[in-house]
């Protein structure tokens, strides 16, 4: 059962989010104050925070959720850069909070591949929880074999595919598989930061190098420093920042936005693009300098509709892992209703079959049936 540690100065909202989050199957613990929160998490494994915005989060040693009494811009982006997991306001958006809390936990993975239990300084270090890969196509046995010869190495690796393919898990399995697999997994999405804070992001900055940086923040490449950093839609990142990513690579070396001193970093470096990054070069958009730089390995993660017998295999797991989710019975799925799914084009990919699997299981009955499947999921 998910763990959750809630923290807030006010009685109403631990109470109400209390009451919500065991109802939802959540195991919750409550503190008003930094104090009582840091006494629960020394003596307990939590596996998240939900905090009052107007908490400290360098105090919580766990990934966290803030919770603003008002949507602010300026708080959200401090929030993230603090190392946020996500950030809402009241009225709390439950079904997003409980999306956020079950990606962030699974039972089915073995403890040591979840997190290390870390002093607070490093509490980015969490990895999260990482699914098998599903499948016995040619496609992924391919997939997985590259995993296994290029993990133990340190050479960096460009994974390409679609959206919804999987890049991220194939990611994830890189760093577990690997000498670093006791240090940090970080992940950046160059695609979901503005241009103008990716810098930040990317590298940190020194108190006062702009407006809001009223404190000194590391940046991604420091706090994966001894294990792996995953810069997820490396095509969206500007000219610029590539440029600083290229030094990065090439001196192992970084400098803090507004700071003058070199910083060492040890970081293995796993990129992914849903682009075609030699068209982007053509045009323009990608420093072809970079790319080589990037590209020692390039693993390609075949799309839904290339691996078609896989479907069946990945409708059973999906099946166990979302009514076990949503505390139902397992449900069955008729032969023919996996004839029907395996014949779509499935453009989001894995993650629309996931979709797809859990509107049947919440509308159809006991055995999902062709009849269901038909209904509930028209073809596009």
């Amino acid at each position: 059962m998910t763990k959750i540690l809630l923290l807030s100065h006010s009685k109403s909202m631990l109470n109400s989010l209390s009451e919500r989050l065991r109802f939802e199957n959540f195991d919750t613990s409550e503190a008003d104050n930094i104090t009582s929160a840091t006494e629960m998490y020394d003596t307990n494994n939590f596996d998240a925070a939900i905090v009052d915005g107007v908490m400290e989060l360098k105090d919580i040693g766990l990934p966290t959720i803030v919770v603003a009494q008002k949507a602010d811009v300026n708080s959200a982006i401090e929030a993230l850069r603090s190392g946020a997991i996500d950030y809402l306001s009241t009225p709390i958006d439950m079904n997003r909070l409980l999306t956020t809390l079950r990606n962030i936990h699974s039972d089915d993975i073995p403890t040591e591949h979840l997190r290390t239990r870390t002093s607070r300084h490093n509490a980015k270090r969490t990895n999260y929880a990482t699914q098998p890969i599903i499948g016995h196509s040619e496609a992924i046995e391919h997939v997985r074999m590259m995993i296994k010869r290029v993990a133990p190495s340190d050479a960096r690796v460009l994974v390409l595919g679609e959206n919804g393919t999987g890049k991220e898990l194939v990611a994830r399995w890189l760093h577990i598989k690997s000498l670093r697999a006791n240090a940090p997994f970080i992940e950046v999405n160059c695609a979901a930061i503005p241009a103008e804070l990716i810098e930040s992001e990317l590298f940190g900055h020194e108190k006062g190098s702009f407006t809001s940086a009223v404190k000194q923040r590391k940046g991604k490449f420091e706090l994966a420093d001894g294990g792996t950093l995953f810069m997820d839609e490396i095509g969206d990142m500007s000219l610029s920042a590539q440029a600083k990513v290229l030094r990065a690579l090439q001196e192992n070396k970084i400098t803090r936005v507004g700071g003058d001193k070199d910083i060492a970093v040890d970081v293995r470096v796993v990129a992914a693009t849903n682009k075609d990054i030699r068209h982007e070069i053509r045009e323009g958009n990608f420093r072809e300098d970079l790319y080589h730089r990037l590209s020692v390995i390039e693993i390609e993660v075949p799309p839904l509709r290339e691996r078609r017998g896989d479907i069946g295999l990945l409708v059973d797991h999906f099946l166990e892992e979302i009514c076990s989710r949503h505390n139902i019975e397992t449900k069955s799925i008729e032969r023919e209703a996996i004839d029907i799914l395996a014949s779509r084009e499935w453009t989001g990919n894995i993650r629309e079959l996931h979709n797809v699997v859990e509107r049947l299981v919440i509308l159809s009955d006991t055995t999902i049936t062709a009849d269901s499947v038909q209904m509930y999921c028209k073809a596009k």
